[in-house]
């Protein structure tokens, strides 16, 4: 990538955060959904070079049952020649058993995963709202008590493919009890990518009566194509940590045509030209998303990682 020209002067923008924190996705909700098989030292140097972008934070797997999602069935494995470098690496654990795992590699950042709606708590995790609180509870707990500090995703905040639309306060709800567990941070997922720029500003208003917007980060698809907009008014209504995917990765099984996450490429853009700091070297992060993308044999969904490419193939 050397010699890629990126965006000249950046035009400060009001009323947006000196500072907003990228947590990259990509090496697990992106890779989740491959339907190939994905060598671990693949994904080993994925992480490795994310990591030397400057991207702060970079979610590296989930210890979820491999009979669920075969492709992460190498996550202690991948954990474990990460090594030190892996040990701020959140995963995701689903369990206390995901939770045992974590605790095995002496990893210091886990998730859980727990949904806005009825029906989404049925399908993804086989339980009702209530028990998958409960579930989640006792795993809080013992990372807690292990020093292990807990993220918690809220999934479908904006619609539910089979319950439509969903009410902010459900999200509320759902949101008070995780970070009453102990949660330290709260992503908001538009997990089908229906949400607006409208339905952005309402959630976060309605969330933002009861839970302090420090609290909070936005994880936005881009289903529609409306992952950057979403974000640029999350960002003008006070939340300063944004859920990407580094070349679009991803997507959802539960909507059609979903083209994944928000492409950590388009992210670092748009927050370079309002002179948003994120500490990003893009140039380093298209590299580390060529690298996976050349592997999987197919284009990046982001836009600023093919324009980027088209140029530097036109400067040599």
């Amino acid at each position: 990538m050397t010699g890629v020209i990126t965006r000249a002067t950046p035009v400060p923008s009001p009323g947006l955060p000196g500072r907003v924190r990228i947590y990259e996705v990509g090496p697990r909700d992106g890779l989740q959904n491959e339907q190939g098989v994905i060598p671990v030292e693949v994904k080993e140097e994925f992480v490795r070079r994310l990591l030397a972008a400057g991207l702060p934070v970079v979610e590296a797997t989930s210890f979820v049952h491999p009979r669920w999602v075969p492709q992460l069935a190498d996550a202690a494995e991948l954990m474990s020649r990460l090594g030190d470098d892996g040990r701020d690496c959140p995963v995701l654990v689903p369990n206390e058993r995901g939770l045992d795992r974590a605790l095995e590699l002496g990893l210091r950042h886990v998730a859980v995963f727990a949904s806005a709606t009825e029906t989404f708590a049925a399908k993804n995790l086989n339980r009702t709202l209530e028990t998958q609180l409960e579930m989640f509870a006792p795993t809080v707990e013992r990372a807690l008590a292990a020093g292990i500090d807990v993220r918690a995703y809220v999934s479908m905040c904006f619609g539910d493919p089979w319950e439509g639309p969903v009410a902010p306060e459900q999200v509320v709800e759902v949101g008070q009890r995780l970070l009453a567990m102990g949660a330290t941070e709260l992503s908001l997922g538009d997990t089908i990518g229906v949400g607006t720029a409208g339905d952005t500003r309402r959630l976060i208003e309605v969330v933002g009566r009861d839970i302090d917007r420090s609290l909070l980060a936005g994880h936005f698809h881009d289903t529609y194509g409306q992952a950057l907009a979403n974000i640029l008014v999350a960002l003008q209504h006070g939340i300063s940590v944004i859920d990407s995917a580094a070349g679009g990765l991803g997507g959802c099984p539960y909507a059609a045509g979903a083209s994944g996450n928000v492409a950590t490429e388009d992210v670092v853009y748009m927050l370079n030209g309002m002179g948003v700091d994120c500490g990003v070297d893009i140039n380093a992060l298209v590299a580390a998303s060529t690298q996976i993308f050349d592997h999987l044999n197919r284009e990046p969904a982001s836009r600023t990682m093919r324009a980027l490419l088209a140029k530097h193939h036109n400067v040599i």
